[in-house]
């Protein structure tokens, strides 16, 4: 097996059964704020615009590219579509000219001819209705897991499809939180470094669980080269960025006595010969420039960039919009069909730009001008990208606006799961799709277990994560490895957001 490495989470895996190209991505994403760290834009790419098979993970911008698609990939390349229970990802690339589809089941192994793969794929209102997933490619000698974004509450659902001999994993995470939020200086600096030890903790643990002989770090960290968000970028291995870079993920698991992190960058040639594997850069310089001085490599990155980056802002808004007049046109309907999302929320959102002041009120269902009650959660935002959002009618507002950590937030209260999941499922098909999987989780969850004197509801409230093996208990605290939410078990209260709890009971001695 043949793994070329192109940068994020972008491979194309070449086999002698047939060849696969995994979510490529080229193009800034994000209004700009996103650019593929290291760079990847002076590969040559023509080698990889005829693959068997396309795999594309799911609808993230910095997995699907739909623009570099278009222009470099042969559109009789087959696609490996994972089992999402919407069509969004399956309609996209056909409105690209992908018109062959391979149907894969979850978690099913599929033999295309001697090659092997397995498409785990999730659905979790958490994941949004664009759903997210992982592959698993095999060529009888030797199989690799592609887990990229994805996180599997179960170790079991992981190892099922093994033994592996490389895992290329995510660690460092796509999020705004907390760098966006407008907490004081000593909360922001306590939250974010709790935040990168998270991240870091959870991708160690899939790494511990997978046992594979070469691990790959990947997708992630991106780079931030606008000067807007500049700042994002972890420079020095700062304790409190929450995008660390590859080398610091290999130092974190080097310290853990994991020896089988494996440093790769846009170009480097995997050969995998089962659990052997041997590695070439592009150039000697490849594999350490990146990191070697990293300011100096993004303010180079960044001047090439200057013209594209212009021209990104230029480009946010053509007209002034009446955002509350196509705001209240667009959200109001879907208000109506989403009480229990809006149950969830609860309250007052506000979108406020210099000049206007916009009241999303899921009690009443409304949208209107912001009268100054209180909000739950308000979003202070540069108009423009308002503009452009309502214009360019963006069905997920998390993978734009939200990613591009272009905003500063304000939250009343813990995490509200509720109201990142609206601003994913901006249209009736997704918010429909929403409040089905929610009356899904309502009804099936009845699962137990019993540790320590509790008995608990098995799987996480949050995005349902096995707790007995993700739960770990100190006290009368329950704590979810997967995100590390916390729940008080006297009371079931959760400790980290406002809109959860969990069913728990005392076992009598």
């Amino acid at each position: 097996m043949r793994i070329t490495f192109l940068g994020h989470v972008g491979m194309y895996v070449d086999t002698a059964h047939g060849s696969v190209l995994c979510d490529p991505w080229f193009t800034p994403a994000y209004f700009g704020s996103w650019f593929p760290f290291p760079r990847n834009d002076t590969l040559d790419v023509a080698p990889f615009s005829s693959p068997d098979y396309l795999y594309i993970s799911h609808l993230h911008r910095d997995h699907f590219d739909p623009e570099w698609l278009a222009a470099h990939v042969h559109k009789d390349a087959r696609v490996l579509l994972p089992e999402f229970r919407v069509p969004y990802l399956e309609r996209e690339l056909r409105a690209i000219g992908f018109s062959e589809f391979v149907r894969t089941r979850h978690g099913e192994r599929h033999d295309l001819d001697g090659l092997e793969v397995a498409v785990l794929a999730f659905n979790a209102p958490a994941d949004g209705p664009l759903g997210d997933s992982a592959i698993v490619i095999g060529d009888g000698e030797t199989r690799m897991l592609n887990q990229n974004d994805a996180r599997p509450g179960s170790a079991a659902e992981l190892l099922r499809l093994g033994p592996f001999d490389a895992q290329f994993v995510q660690f460092s995470g796509a999020i705004w939180y907390p760098v966006a939020y407008d907490f004081p200086p000593d909360e922001m600096t306590k939250l974010a470094r709790a935040k990168r030890r998270n991240q870091l903790d959870r991708a160690r643990q899939y790494v511990e669980w997978v046992d594979a002989p070469n691990v790959f770090p990947c997708a992630g960290p991106p780079a931030f080269l606008d000067d807007d968000v500049f700042a994002l970028n972890d420079l020095d291995g700062d304790e409190t960025n929450i995008f660390p870079d590859q080398l610091v993920f290999l130092g974190e698991l080097a310290d853990r006595g994991i020896t089988t992190g494996r440093l790769v960058v846009p170009g480097s040639v995997i050969e995998l010969h089962g659990a052997r594997a041997e590695i070439t850069h592009e150039h000697s310089a490849a594999i350490t420039e990146p990191f070697a001085d990293k300011r100096s490599y993004l303010a180079r990155y960044r001047a090439d960039w200057k013209d594209w980056l212009a021209a990104e802002h230029a480009g946010w808004s053509r007209r002034r919009l009446d955002l509350v007049a196509e705001l209240k046109a667009w959200f109001e309907p879907l208000l109506t069909r989403a009480p229990i999302t809006s149950t969830g929320v609860g309250g007052v959102i506000v979108l406020r730009t210099a000049d206007e002041e916009i009241a999303v009120d899921f009690v009443a269902g409304e949208v209107r001008p912001w009268q100054g009650e209180p909000a739950i959660y308000r979003l202070d935002v540069d108009r423009r990208l308002l503009e452009a959002c309502v214009a360019r009618h963006y069905e997920d507002w998390v993978n734009s606006l939200f990613l591009s950590a272009r905003f500063v937030a304000h939250r009343e209260g813990g995490f509200n799961e509720y109201v990142m999941t609206f601003f994913k499922s901006l249209s009736i098909e997704r918010i429909d799709h929403v409040e089905r999987c929610y009356q899904v989780q309502r009804d099936d969850a009845d699962e137990w277990f019993e540790r320590d004197g509790w008995r608990i509801e098995r799987y996480c409230p949050h995005r349902q994560a096995d707790l007995i093996e993700f739960g770990d208990i100190d006290g009368d605290v329950l704590t979810c490895a997967l995100h590390h939410w916390q729940f008080d078990l006297p009371t079931g209260r959760c400790l980290t957001s406002d809109d959860r709890t969990i069913r728990c009971q005392r076992l009598t001695p």
